[in-house]
């Protein structure tokens, strides 16, 4: 059999590469897919087609390709036959095992009701058939996947709890609770406010059109700011020029730099300052007086010491932050503001001010054995449960990073499986929640179906009568919700941060916290991207909105997803004596899906400050 296919492959004029491998795999999809060689190779045919393929060689590499189309075409040819019939999924199938589906009885439990087909009802046109390539809005029942095999599921795995028990029993809702779905709604959370502070970029810019004059510009004003909050504070003596040989001690500021490729270390450091101090030069700089440190390139620090020789500036002390009382006041750009309430007066409708529930989840939303999205699935099975106010959602969505989008084996468009994958789901979400909850997304630079940039624009989406209630962020983003401040950014900073950080720890016992450190410097450098140059592969242009990178005011809650191990931590700013303690919650809930099985997201019930809250981070 192996013969004739090759004689019907070489009929279409078809060469080989690694001739062996390819007609032993063929001769198994033809046993397995009942084919004859010449209906095999007009599928091949069909197949090189479709992917817009011109060589006429087939090879080794695409035969993964070719199966899943020979698996879409059998599941087409089976729904042609069967136009009524309904392809169950796992999820289905759990549901009524749970006896946890609302919408299908005990006693019809063969056919689909009204309502369950309303339930998984196409808003964007899609279909529930299965495409055989991973990609599918209803995966079929036969098709047990590694996510699907999971026995832990919603395990708590760390957990802060500062409200008092009478406060928990109020936030915690009865799972077993059997009432109609309309009374669940109408004893759920108000909805809470929402505002928008957008100084992103808008969707649709243009973008690669930095300049060198550009990065100059931003990286210029970063020094220039943090130089005036410095001295604007009263603590620090007028600026004086770090490359002029002096006797006597002065204090500068500048941006740490590296004098080659490598990484930081003791001889390498060097320090820029301002143009208008010492027109741009650097200097190296010594410190080996200092007990402690925390430095990586592009970290703008205040520096006392001197400089005897001109050569070397020998640091005496250092100062990596802005004091918290002038840091809102210095040349800071005005953020637009968006309310995204339907009647901006109704303030009597809404949550109490400073109080916010919140499941916080980033991708992947899907495992990289398929495209099902299983693991977002059940992220919003548990949100029914738990009705939050706000569900915040961060890239990547269609992850560039997948094995499937990597190989090119889908026949959609990633503008398809996102509409169909993640917006149809979500659409279901808001309109089974009742207009209380609210959705937010947050792209990352990871998303096949969005621009390749930092800063980045929002989605450019437009949901149906539900554009109050899911709403996309600019990357990073900043919003308020009930006054609550947040922050976030989908860049992986802290890992990258991590990677370049040089840091002296004191011998004398005091505890160090690393991922504390690491999040502090964000908040204390006022920027969601301090680390210059990016790291490789960070789109980072400097002609968009530099304003962007900008944290105009501390949050109380700052979200940074990182494929670093998660973590809530409750960070303090304000070092200095009279200086007024701001703190912070820094949350990394992990990536909700990790590898074939299920990752973390994190749960928020903010009630004022950082010591009124109760977060958990949760494994899927």
């Amino acid at each position: 059999m192996e013969d004739e296919i090759k004689a019907e492959f070489q009929k279409s004029r078809f060469d080989f590469e690694e001739e062996e491998e390819v007609l032993k795999k063929c001769l198994t999809f033809c046993i397995n897919y009942n084919l004859k060689p010449s209906d095999l190779v007009t599928s091949g045919e069909w197949y090189y087609l479709n992917r817009h393929l011109d060589e006429s060689t087939v090879k080794n590499a695409e035969m993964d390709g070719f199966m899943l189309y020979l698996q879409n075409e059998q599941k087409e040819a089976v729904i042609n036959e069967e136009p009524g019939l309904h392809i169950y999924s796992s999820k289905d199938v759990d549901m009524i095992l749970n006896d946890d589906d609302e919408h299908i009885t005990e006693d019809d439990l063969g056919t689909p009701t009204e309502k369950s087909y309303k339930f998984y009802s196409e808003p964007l046109d899609s279909t529930h058939k299965a495409n055989g390539n991973g990609y599918s809005s209803g995966k079929p029942s036969k098709l047990v996947t590694p996510f699907g095999q999971r026995t832990d599921k919603f395990v708590v795995k760390f957990n802060i709890n500062n409200l008092p028990n009478t406060e928990n029993g109020s936030i915690e809702h009865d799972h077993e609770n059997t009432e109609d779905d309309f009374i669940k709604r109408v004893q759920s959370h108000k909805q809470c406010s929402l505002i928008i502070q957008g100084s992103g970029p808008d969707p649709g810019c243009r973008f690669m059109y930095d300049r060198i004059e550009d990065r100059f510009n931003a990286l210029e004003n970063r020094i220039r700011k943090h130089a005036n909050a410095l001295v604007a504070s009263g603590i620090y003596e007028e600026l004086a020029d770090p490359t002029v040989a002096s006797q006597r001690g002065v204090f500068a500021v500048g941006m740490i730099c590296c004098d080659g490729e490598g990484h930081l270390n003791d001889k390498s450091i060097l320090l820029q300052s301002s143009v208008e101090h010492s027109g741009g030069q650097r200097i190296r700089l010594d410190l080996h007086k200092l007990g402690q440190f925390s430095l990586f390139p592009g970290q703008v620090v205040g520096v006392e010491g001197h400089n005897p020789s001109g050569h070397c500036f020998t640091a005496s002390k250092l100062v990596d932050y802005i004091p918290l009382p002038t840091a809102v006041d210095v040349n800071l750009h005005p953020a637009k503001k968006q309310a995204l309430d339907q009647e901006t007066h109704s303030t009597e409708l809404t949550s109490k001010a400073e109080e916010i529930s919140m499941i916080i989840a980033s991708g992947p939303f899907t495992t990289t054995d398929n495209l099902f999205f299983e693991p977002l699935t059940e992220l919003l099975a548990y949100a029914r449960r738990k009705q939050p106010q706000l569900l915040m959602l961060l890239g990547p969505f269609v992850d560039v990073e997948h094995p499937h989008i990597k190989k090119g084996t889908i026949d959609t468009s990633y503008d398809e499986v996102f509409h169909l994958e993640i917006l149809r789901r979500l659409q279901d979400y808001v309109e089974y929640m009742g207009s209380e909850v609210r959705v937010i997304l947050v792209p990352s630079i990871r998303d096949s179906n969005h621009d390749f940039v930092f800063p980045q624009p929002a989605f450019d989406i437009h949901p149906p009568d539900l554009r109050y209630q899911i709403t996309s962020l600019t990357n990073p983003g900043m919003f308020e919700a009930n006054q609550v401040k947040v922050g976030c950014c989908t860049v992986d900073v802290l890992k990258q941060l991590s990677g370049e950080e040089m840091s002296r720890i004191p011998k004398d016992g005091t505890s160090n916290d690393r991922m504390s450190r690491l999040a502090n410097h964000i908040l204390n450098q006022r920027s969601f991207y301090p680390l210059y140059p990016p790291a490789e592969g960070i789109p980072l242009d400097f002609s968009l909105a530099p304003e962007a990178l900008n944290i105009t005011s501390i949050p109380e809650i700052i979200i940074l997803p990182s494929d670093m191990k998660y973590f809530v931590k409750v960070l303090s700013l304000g070092e200095n004596e009279g200086e007024e303690q701001k703190k912070c919650i820094c949350i990394n809930p992990g990536r909700l899906a990790k590898g074939e099985g299920g990752g973390t997201f994190a749960e928020l019930n903010y009630h004022g400050s950082p010591d009124m809250m109760n977060a958990s981070i949760i494994g899927i």
